[in-house]
């Protein structure tokens, strides 16, 4: 019986994402920003809500769109992830209508967790430890 060989990834799997999944992911992004700013989605959990689309991330064959999401002032992201994801019939369809491409790509959405995070990096570097230790470093230079 063979070992099992603990191989590199190859040289696909280390890379980030092509500059065609790039310029896909961006496409989806501002299109899908446009047609919900339009307000014309027919769900109560979205209805007069302001929705952020931060990022699309495309899948290397452009048939999947990751598209991370985010209440726009705050809220429940998780409330707003499920009225897109109800409405992703109706999204991909008005999406059809104003980018081109080969196959439409079905749309997942996510919360966009980047703000939170870099709220949460903010917090800490406004801490009163931290800003003790930095005045360390300040008269250590001195």
């Amino acid at each position: 019986m063979r070992k099992k060989s603990h191989s590199k990834p190859s040289h696909r799997e280390t890379r980030g994402p092509s500059q065609r999944q790039l310029r896909a992911g961006e496409l989806v992004r501002r299109a899908l920003a446009e047609i919900i700013a339009r307000g014309t989605i027919q769900d109560p959990e979205l209805a007069e809500r302001a929705v952020t689309i931060s990022e699309v991330r495309m899948s290397p064959d452009l048939k999947q769109a990751t598209c991370f999401v985010a209440p726009l002032g705050g809220g429940d992201s998780k409330a707003i992830v499920a009225g897109l994801t109800r409405v992703k019939s109706y999204l991909r369809g008005q999406l059809a209508h104003e980018v081109t491409f080969k196959f439409m790509p079905d749309l997942v959405f996510m919360a966009d967790t980047s703000f939170d995070r870099a709220e949460a990096v903010d917090r800490l570097l406004h801490s009163p430890s931290v800003a003790r230790d930095l005045q360390h470093d300040d008269t250590d230079e001195d």
